[in-house]
């Protein structure tokens, strides 16, 4: 990567992370996306899952819907937008998000840090890679932009109380003598 390609991207991973603090003050999983296409942002996500009670809005598929919507009020063909975009995403892609990706025919993925419990881009699965049959075109991952203060950020949020977890179910056994 050139020196200049190096400095976009930091700054577009500077503007994931800026998403993925916003996802941290609402009480998601600080994880923040934008898709860029020739230069512009087109799509911009972030967790929405307890939010919206949602197990399927992660930031990665909330920045494709926001694609699309930017599709039709440009009038544009979402496939030809995709093929030419890159995804900037402060933590790796999970196994569903990767399989959406393919799909979408995005070429590039550049992420933060790794995801070791649910990684689609070679933590758990290479479904980035992998050859599959009727499941899109492989795509590039490149990793490490960021990865500190992505880590940071879920640190932060795994240490405070999940206010939209559900409550304990546990039940204390008796003590029998």
């Amino acid at each position: 990567m050139a020196a200049e390609d190096e400095g976009a991207v930091l700054a577009w991973m500077d503007q994931a992370l800026d998403v993925a603090k916003e996802a941290l003050e609402k009480g998601e999983v600080p994880v923040g996306c934008l898709v860029v296409y020739h230069g512009e942002v087109v799509g911009r996500g972030r967790n929405e899952v307890n939010e919206t009670k949602n197990a399927t809005r992660h930031a990665e598929l909330v920045a494709i819907d926001q694609v699309l919507d930017w599709c039709k009020q440009q009038n544009r063909d979402y496939t030809e937008v995709f093929a030419n975009s890159v995804m900037y995403v402060t933590v790796e892609p999970c196994i569903m998000c990767a399989a959406a990706l393919r799909l979408m025919k995005i070429p590039r993925v550049v992420y933060g840090c790794r995801n070791e419990r649910f990684g689609g881009c070679g933590s758990v699965l290479s479904i980035s890679s992998d050859d599959m049959v009727d499941s899109g075109e492989p795509f590039e991952c490149v990793s490490g932009y960021r990865a500190k203060e992505a880590v940071e950020m879920l640190k932060a949020f795994y240490r405070q109380e999940n206010p939209n977890a559900p409550k304990s179910k546990v039940r204390k056994k008796n003590n029998r003598n």
